[in-house]
Formats: structure tokens, C-alpha cells, sequence
């Protein structure tokens, strides 16, 4: 009886064993856990294999959103008229034509720039901007396609003033907000005055509650002077050469990694060999700033 129970026994043991050794993994196969999948099991979207292509994007809604500001002679509306025009508003339209796009032009606070194209709210920045570090750590450039420098713009009857003025220190400086002039402004010590474009800076000099304003020589050139809604304003001094810095470029910007950096730099490639960038650039009197090589 005693042998028939231990054997009984046995058999039961061995069974156990048997089970506990089936569930046991491969000792070939890993057993760290899948790491495009989440605790839930779900995918986890960080470990995405591609980032998703802007120019497919762009070409599947058939539309390309141009962030710009009210800026003279590079985005801007006539009197009377409700078309943006200007030199990038102009090769803005050929850009979008050459995706198989309608163009869309989008006015914003230039201090959001960034943000208004991460979040797909525009898909470019194409408004004379000026490519230093802080754009190109944040965005996708373009190769340079202008020079510009920074300038001082005040009223005709103080030039005597500001003429080879070495500091800004005392005085009260009409800037765009986040623009380059607000930087050279600051790096000369005004006290700064931002406001929303480079087009209110001048209404600011001309209503008298800022004493200059520093704004890009291309728009100074376009909006002041005799002929223009600012014959009263004058401008002088290259604030680049005054600060012993060289002087700007402007880039068009994308999301960073965007491949529709390619696609442009391949287009002006294409449009400054068919002549058609300094035709543009001649009609709004800017064929000695854009760059041709």
C-alpha cells in the first residue's frame, strides 16, 4: 500500500513540473518588454520611424500658409486693396504654384512666429526675416536670399539729432517686438518701445511718442521720404557697422526637419537662373540687395 501511494505521489509531482516547465519562455527569445508599446499595449507615438513629410502635407490640404507681417516693400496691401503684394508675397505665390498649391497669406505677432508654425497654423515664415541664431536653432532656413541691414529713423527736423550717433542711451526706441531692431536697439541702450509691426514703429516717430524707431533700411527706404505716406522721416546710419557687425540676411523659415527646405532652396535655384528672382526684385527696387549667386 505504502509503494502504490508513494508512486501516486510521484506521478503527481512530475506532472507539476512538466506544466510549470511549459510556461516558461524560450531561453532564446528576449524577454525585455516592446518598446514601441506603452503599458497599456498601445503604441507609443514617440517612437515614431519618420517624421511626417510638410510637403506632402502641404500638397494634400492644396493650400500653403504664408506667415507674414505688414512689411513694405517685402509684404504689404496697397491702399484700397485687399492682395498682399511685395517681393516675398510675390515669389511666395510662385513657390505655391510650383507645389500645385494655392498661396494663403496669414498676418502674425512676430514674437510667435515659432509657435504659430509648430502648430501648423502656418506653414512658412516668408516675410524679410532675418537669419540669426536664435531662428536658426528653432527653425528649418532657407540659403540667404537678401542683405539688409538695421537703421535709425526719425523725424526730418531733428536729423541733426541722431546723425553719427554712436548710442541710444536717453532715448526712447520705437522696435517690432522679437525683431532684429529691437536686438541692435538694446545692444546700443535705448529703452526699447515694442509694438507689433515695423510698420506701427514709424506711426510711432510720427506721432511724436517715440523719439526714433529702428527698423530694416529696405522698409525705411520704401516708406520714407519725399512720395511716401512718411515724407516727414528720414533715416541714416548702418547700426550693423556701428556695432562692428556684419550685415543681415534674410531667410524664408520652416519647421524644423521640414523637407520643404529642400523643395524651396531647388525652386530659387530654379527662379534666380531663369532670371525671374531679379525681375521680381527689380519691380520693388530691390536688385541690389537680393542675392543672385
Amino acid at each position: 500500500m505504502k509503494k502504490k501511494l508513494f508512486a501516486l505521489l510521484l506521478a503527481a509531482a512530475m506532472g507539476i513540473s512538466l506544466v510549470a516547465c511549459a510556461e516558461q519562455p524560450d531561453a532564446g527569445q528576449s524577454q525585455s518588454p516592446d518598446p514601441s508599446q506603452t503599458q497599456s499595449g498601445t503604441p507609443d507615438p514617440s517612437q515614431s520611424p519618420e517624421q511626417e513629410s510638410d510637403l506632402q502635407y502641404v500638397k494634400d490640404k492644396g493650400t500653403l500658409v504664408v506667415g507674414i507681417t505688414n512689411f513694405a516693400p517685402m509684404d504689404y496691401k496697397e491702399e484700397g486693396s485687399d492682395e498682399w503684394i511685395g517681393f516675398d508675397a510675390d515669389m511666395a505665390r510662385l513657390f505655391a504654384e510650383s507645389l500645385g498649391v494655392t498661396v494663403e497669406f496669414q498676418e502674425i505677432t512676430w514674437d510667435y512666429k515659432v509657435m504659430e508654425l509648430d502648430s501648423k497654423a502656418i506653414d512658412v515664415v516668408w516675410n524679410g526675416m532675418t537669419l540669426n541664431d536664435e531662428v536658426m536653432a528653432a527653425m528649418g532656413t532657407s540659403t540667404p536670399y537678401c542683405t539688409n541691414y538695421q537703421t535709425l529713423v526719425y523725424l526730418s527736423d531733428r536729423a541733426a539729432d541722431f546723425e553719427g550717433l554712436t548710442s541710444l542711451e536717453g532715448l526712447n526706441i520705437a522696435v517690432e517686438s522679437g525683431s532684429a531692431g529691437e536686438d541692435a536697439a538694446e545692444a546700443l541702450g535705448a529703452t526699447t518701445v515694442p509694438v507689433q509691426s515695423q510698420a506701427n514703429t514709424l506711426m510711432e516717430v510720427a506721432a511724436g511718442t517715440s523719439d526714433a524707431a529702428v527698423i530694416d533700411v529696405l522698409m525705411a527706404a520704401e516708406m520714407t521720404g519725399e512720395g511716401t505716406s512718411y515724407d516727414n522721416l528720414s533715416y541714416s546710419l548702418n547700426l550693423n557697422d556701428t556695432q562692428g557687425l556684419a550685415s543681415e540676411e534674410y531667410g524664408v523659415g520652416f519647421r524644423q526637419g521640414s523637407d520643404l527646405v529642400e523643395e524651396f532652396n531647388q525652386f530659387w535655384a530654379d527662379k534666380v537662373a531663369d532670371d525671374t528672382v531679379l525681375e521680381v526684385a527689380t519691380t520693388y527696387g530691390l536688385q541690389d540687395a537680393v542675392i543672385l549667386d
